[in-house]
């Protein structure tokens, strides 16, 4: 598990596109909300098996009144084969209804900028932010539903 604590408000996203909300989202808008971010790809099996059930479940047991769940596709490989139609393709399919972000892409590299921006190791990795929008977990890789519940409780409480 990796652990990031900041002392003031993390850093805004770099989104190219937002699919299930009517306008973008930031993190400043969000405060007073617990904010649990799901960097994934499309293509990540552990990201379609494991995080994003994960990350509807969130949404499904807290709602949206107190948490906001996101999304952020990072595509890193295989840009060709995700790109915007696809996603709203899979968004749709999957039945995700929490908004997504498309992470802007770098044109100097195959890393993203919201991902190079918060040194993300790779897909998935779950960024929770408490209510000031201060980064207080980056977890990559699968996480226990209880490890997740039990942070997601610390931060709501």
């Amino acid at each position: 598990m990796d652990t990031a604590l900041t002392t003031g408000p993390a850093p805004e996203f770099e989104v190219a596109a937002w699919l299930n909300t009517p306008g973008p989202l930031t993190l400043a808008a969000l405060r007073g909300k617990v904010v649990a971010l799901y960097a994934f790809q499309m293509l990540c099996p552990g990201c379609v098996s494991h995080a994003l059930p994960q990350a509807k479940a969130m949404e499904a047991l807290f709602g949206r009144h107190e948490l906001a769940v996101l999304g952020l596709h990072s595509v890193f490989e295989h840009h060709a084969a995700m790109g915007p139609q696809a996603l709203a393709a899979f968004v749709h399919e999957y039945r995700i209804g929490f908004p997504v972000a498309i992470d802007q892409p770098d044109p100097d590299g195959p890393v993203p900028r919201t991902m190079a921006r918060y040194r993300l190791r790779g897909t998935p990795t779950l960024m929770l932010f408490d209510r000031e929008g201060r980064l207080r977990h980056s977890l990559f890789g699968h996480q226990h539903d209880m490890l997740v519940g039990s942070l997601m409780g610390r931060l709501l409480a």
